[in-house]
């Protein structure tokens, strides 16, 4: 059984200070950053309230969170705004879900250059579905298109892809009529696969001429141009993984899955099994068998190591919108579809900037925090204003 409330939090609390220390040479400022995030997550450190029934008096301490993206306790209301935005959004047409993924040998590669490689990922992605897309002899049309970054497996292991939901049909290249694709059947995985690896490799290529890719270890007899193309060599030969779904049952299936993938972390909470004696373990699934659900456990110091793979840097966007969904130009062009489609305009959406978070929360998800938990009638208000907790300081000489 799950202990209750074994949360990645109380992990980095017991082990990260240790991890740290040792470590030091190999953490980034960014890894160090999310990990103190999480730790000191609604903990007294980062302050809080007090909050009490203006009904039965019953008191509790509400501490503040840390909203980082990496913590598997934050972006539930980030998330709930995200998805009522794109609620709006939705067309009544079948919606695919496409997914694109690095093979192994360029995944070293992306590792040790994040940045770089992901935005190499999402441009050539949205650059072969829409080339393809817009081809005459596939749909013929301009689509839209929303792509989400995952750099994990089950295992947690490092494994960059990129999850694709496309509604199925587009405008035509003369902007006069929608084009609708055959019934449960997007686009060709193996025209999409072979483009994708085309040009994927192109922006690397160049990348690796302008001398913008860095290679370290074992890798960095990569910045010879021969060990470069000779390491590419399989990856260039091999057919790319590109995975067409089937199609969403309707648009609240589309929502369903946007709601799990988008504001994800690595691991959640909820699949942390047990942490002693040294090590950690967690569900997962085999997807090579079916999706089984499996167990696997592996020393604190290995389940740190791998959390870690997948810190994002900073300021790089794991959700874009392309095509027709574009931020700069998706309101317009969806009031297009819909005229082609011949439904009602959407309702436009409106964000009060002075609406407490609470009553925001409740209102997207139906869910409230304000609810008192001990005489379910009455309303929890802030009686008390509690500031972050200093760190403690030791010796200034660094010892105990």
């Amino acid at each position: 059984m799950r202990p209750a409330g074994l949360e990645l939090a109380e992990i980095f609390r017991q082990v990260g200070a240790e991890y740290r220390r040792d470590h030091a040479g190999t953490l980034s400022r960014a890894q160090l950053r999310v990990m103190s995030a999480i730790e000191r997550c609604r903990t007294a450190a980062l302050g809080g309230h007090v909050e009490q029934c203006d009904a039965c008096g019953h008191q509790r301490i509400a501490f503040n969170s840390c909203r980082d993206r990496h913590c598997p306790k934050c972006q539930s209301l980030t998330r709930a705004q995200w998805l009522a935005d794109r609620r709006a959004e939705l067309l009544p047409v079948e919606y695919f879900h496409v997914v694109f993924t690095l093979p192994q040998p360029i995944e070293a590669i992306a590792y040790q250059n994040k940045a770089l490689v992901y935005d190499m990922l999402f441009k050539a992605t949205a650059q072969t579905l829409r080339t393809i897309a817009a081809d005459p002899k596939h749909l013929g049309a301009e689509i839209g298109l929303i792509a989400v970054l995952h750099t994990w497996g089950q295992s947690l292991l490092h494994h960059p892809h990129l999850h694709c939901v496309v509604p199925g049909g587009g405008v035509s290249l003369d902007g006069r009529r929608w084009i609708a694709c055959r019934p449960g059947f997007f686009l060709p995985v193996r025209v999409l696969s072979r483009l994708f690896r085309r040009l994927f490799l192109e922006l690397l290529r160049a990348a690796f001429e302008r001398k913008e890719l860095k290679f370290f270890n074992a890798l960095a007899p990569l910045q010879e141009a021969s060990a470069f193309e000779q390491f590419l060599a399989p990856a260039a030969s091999a057919e790319w993984v590109v995975y067409a779904k089937a199609p969403f049952g309707g648009p609240e299936q589309v929502l369903e899955y946007l709601g799990r993938y988008t504001h994800r972390v690595a691991i959640a909470n909820s699949r942390l099994v047990d942490f002693s004696e040294g090590s950690v373990a967690f569900r997962w699934k085999d997807y090579r068998h079916n999706s089984k659900p499996r167990e696997m456990r592996q020393p604190t110091a290995e389940f740190t190591r791998r959390f870690l793979l997948h810190v994002l840097p900073s300021g790089l966007q794991r959700i874009r919108h392309y095509g027709l969904l574009a931020n700069r130009t998706r309101d317009a062009k969806l009031e297009r579809c819909r005229e082609l489609l011949g439904v009602a305009p959407s309702a436009p959406i409106e964000h009060d900037p002075d609406e407490d978070y609470r009553d925001r929360y409740l209102r997207l998800t139906g869910l409230s925090l304000v609810d008192c938990p001990a005489c379910k009638n009455g309303r929890m208000v802030c009686i008390e204003t509690l500031l972050p907790t200093p760190p403690a300081r030791g010796p200034p000489d660094g010892r105990a």
